[in-house]
């Protein structure tokens, strides 16, 4: 049974209701009839914020951070933020209030309503990490912290031994260094320190020597020697790599979890890459193999040896010409309404099981990963790292950073995937392709962003800047399609990949 995060309404018109969350995901509480949790719209919720705070959950973890509200939200009875008295709402979402984290059995205050947090850890085995089911908790219990399955309380007792198994330290999965400070008391499994993360390089060396073994978890990187790095981003390094035997050249992309990867999450994120594995498409970059080892999961793609737009972006000076932006948007948008159909092994039911089923969203979209292959007239834009952010986080794996700046590109990004990032639906994906194409004519991003102001807040509730204002050389009809393209409030304009594609060819 996974973690689990429960919010229990204890007090307020909506006292009894109860949320649960067992997937990596973040909300809105707010009155808007976009929150969830929704407060009511009366007399004793007034001073709530339509948009009042954001919750980043990863089970075991939750964090809460004030979006700069009137009446600000309360932990436990002190308040974690909230804008000055004469401050207006527009002002007071300028701010940007830290983050809090919470533990089982605090309260979340908003006015009258409160929220209590109940945060669920699967209990394990002492000595063999087996799961014990809720049920046998009391019973495997045999001091503070101290759990034995059945199995391992049998053979103790068999043989007679009557001292407690101690523990077992948590331990860098590179170095053997101990990490139980860096790693929280509520996870288990594999973890790289914080020292090793820094120099990925070593890492991989060291995967590729175990792989010459033969162990069965680096197959896939089997055979493979490192040439040069590629890039690297926030949710992992990329290097080229070539076959000893056969010169075939890949991408070896190495992504490190911000926490610790158990069994459940690696099982999770590698039966969603086979989702990506399934597509096949000349506009989209080929998925090959991945595994993981070591607490690092590792992918090899087709390689592109025209790079990511982002570098190209970059010889060209900042800004690409409309006649070479917009054949890459167009490419993109054929890989996008391929994926967004295509048949794939894994879909996630309401009942938690896993069949067959239909499309699959990227939601990490943005000029760094469109690439391109060939040169001249042949140049063929592909997209890249598609469902990898998706899996990777709905795996649990990268932490709790989605409302820190750090976290993915917000800034190319619709207010719909903030509010609902677990359910974001392929018009996400189109919203991104249109600021991508914004930030390849313009060099600049379609909202505005001053430092200091809360970038998720602006997601949320800030607007485009129509494209002619960054460069009023473009064509009036291409920049008409741009911007209806951007409208995100209340919904985003295009259904489909395919619309998008044919107004854009419709005004050149």
């Amino acid at each position: 049974m996974p973690a689990r995060i429960t919010l229990k309404t204890s007090k307020g018109k909506l006292t009894g209701q109860q949320f649960v969350f067992d997937e990596r995901t973040s909300c809105i509480m707010g009155r808007a009839e976009d929150c969830s949790p929704k407060l009511p719209s009366n007399d004793e919720h007034k001073y709530i914020s339509r948009h009042h705070c954001l919750l980043d959950i990863n089970p075991p973890d939750i964090r809460v951070r004030d979006f700069g509200s009137k009446n600000g939200t309360s932990v436990n009875g002190r308040k974690i933020g909230q804008r000055e008295k004469d401050m207006t709402p527009e002002e007071g979402a300028k701010m940007q209030f830290p983050e809090h984290d919470l533990k089982d059995g605090d309260q979340i205050e908003l006015g009258d309503t409160v929220f209590r947090v109940g945060i669920f850890v699967p209990i394990v085995c002492t000595e063999c990490s087996k799961e014990i089911p809720e049920d046998k908790k009391a019973k495997a219990q045999r001091a503070p912290g101290i759990f034995q399955c059945d199995v391992c309380r049998a053979k103790a007792e068999k043989a007679n031994i009557k001292v407690l198994p101690k523990p077992k330290p948590k331990v860098c999965a590179k170095c053997g260094r101990d990490v139980s400070k860096e790693v929280g008391e509520n996870r288990q499994g594999d973890y790289v320190c914080t020292t090793c993360k820094a120099d990925p390089m070593q890492i991989v060396k060291l995967l590729l020597e175990m792989a010459k073994s033969g162990e069965k978890e680096l197959i896939a990187i089997q055979g493979y020697g490192v040439e040069r790095e590629l890039g690297r981003g926030g949710m992992g390094v990329v290097y080229l790599a070539r076959h000893e035997r056969s010169g075939e050249r890949v991408a070896l992309k190495v992504m490190i979890p911000k926490v610790a990867a158990d069994r459940m999450a690696r099982e999770r994120f590698l039966r969603e890459t086979e989702n990506t594995k399934a597509l096949k498409h000349t506009r989209v970059v080929e998925f090959r193999d991945s595994g993981c080892s070591r607490g690092t999961f590792f992918f090899t793609c087709e390689f592109c040896d025209g790079g990511s737009v982002d570098k190209l972006m970059l010889k060209r000076g900042g800004k690409l010409p409309i006649d070479e932006a917009v054949p890459i948007i167009l490419h993109t948008l054929e890989g996008l309404e391929y994926a967004h159909n295509a048949e794939i092994p894994y879909v996630k039911q309401k009942d938690g099981s896993y069949r067959p089923g239909r499309g699959l969203v990227h939601r990490d979209l943005s000029p760094h990963n469109i690439f391109l292959c060939g040169s001249g007239s042949s140049q063929i834009a592909k997209v890249g790292d598609y469902g990898l952010a998706k899996a990777f986080d709905n795996a649990g794996l990268s932490g709790l950073t989605r409302t820190g700046t750090v976290m993915g590109k917000p800034w190319f990004m619709p207010r719909q995937q903030v509010m609902n990032f677990r359910g974001a639906k392929p018009e996400v994906d189109i919203w991104a392709a249109a600021a991508s194409l914004y930030n390849m004519l313009t060099c600049q991003f379609p909202k505005n962003y001053p430092p200091h102001q809360d970038i998720w807040k602006i997601v949320l509730n800030g607007e485009p800047v129509p494209i002619r204002r960054r460069d009023p050389s473009i064509p009036k009809r291409l920049a008409e399609v741009i911007d209806l393209a951007l409208v995100d409030n209340p919904a985003i304009h295009f259904d489909s990949a395919l619309e998008f594609k044919k107004a854009l060819e419709r005004a050149l």
